[in-house]
């Protein structure tokens, strides 16, 4: 058994852990390549238990024992397979469209809130693509030197955090509507990104079974080649939930 704590600048909700960067943390404490999934909100600044369930998977559990998350390793039909990168240019014309690129998916959100500061925040975000079908969505990322570890590479965990909000924000721009929480999250990262490199991120809605969404999410480098992958599950907001804002409106900022 292990113990974790995740600092506020690693929040996701203002008072618990980005989806993302935990799950990037129990799939690392599975070899890597991991499919974790979410049961509740991992609290900042507070010990967190790492117990092995001796069967190669891992629970998260909290101060009472409650379980908040659980990952296995992930199978290869977890992960889709991405499509080709529309290279640095198409993806720098697409985020800059983007109704993210005005205002925040989520406020504070160490994974896409763009008015935290560069190296306290990824900022990361992504439009449409012209051409492709709705959904398809990409942007940028540039790893900054405040996450890099002594070699120049960025932790897995970061990078999981990089892939995180892009899968829910390519619905909404599908959808016109949030489609809720991750939920699930299942991943690899290939080659460890470079700090200081730019990298493609691209998303693309897949399906949707009732309150689930499926999104695939993957990481380019400037040459194409995918460096990291991932297959999200978002939750749906429960029947008679507020009807969220317009898209419209949050571009409009």
């Amino acid at each position: 058994m292990t113990e974790i704590i995740v600092p506020r600048q690693f929040r996701g909700p203002p008072i618990t852990a980005n989806g993302g960067y935990i799950c990037g943390v129990l799939a690392k404490a599975v070899g890597g390549k991991g499919s974790a999934m979410l049961r509740s909100g991992v609290p900042l600044d507070t010990p967190v238990r790492l117990e092995a369930d001796g069967a190669g998977g891992v629970s998260a559990l909290g101060a009472e024992g409650q379980v908040l998350g659980v990952a296995k390793p992930a199978s290869d039909e977890q992960i889709p397979t991405p499509p080709p990168s529309p290279g640095v240019e198409a993806a720098r014309l697409a985020a800059a469209a983007s109704p993210f690129a005005s205002r925040s998916l989520h406020r504070g959100c160490f994974s896409c809130c763009i008015e935290r500061e560069q190296g306290e925040g990824l900022g990361v975000h992504v439009g449409q693509l012209p051409g492709a079908e709705p959904g398809v969505c990409v942007g940028l990322w540039t790893p900054h030197a405040n996450f890099a570890e002594a070699d120049g590479t960025v932790p897995d965990e970061i990078t999981w955090a990089a892939l995180d909000c892009s899968g829910s924000m390519a619905w909404w721009i599908k959808t016109g509507s949030p489609v809720g929480l991750l939920g699930t999250m299942a991943g690899e990262v290939l080659e460890k990104p470079k700090a200081g490199e730019t990298y493609v991120v691209m998303a693309w809605a897949r399906e949707n079974e009732g309150r689930k969404f499926f999104s695939g999410v993957a990481l380019y480098d400037a040459a194409g080649k995918v460096v990291a992958q991932s297959g999200q599950i978002w939750i749906g907001r429960p029947p008679g939930a507020p009807a969220p804002a317009p898209l419209t409106s949050a571009a409009a900022g």
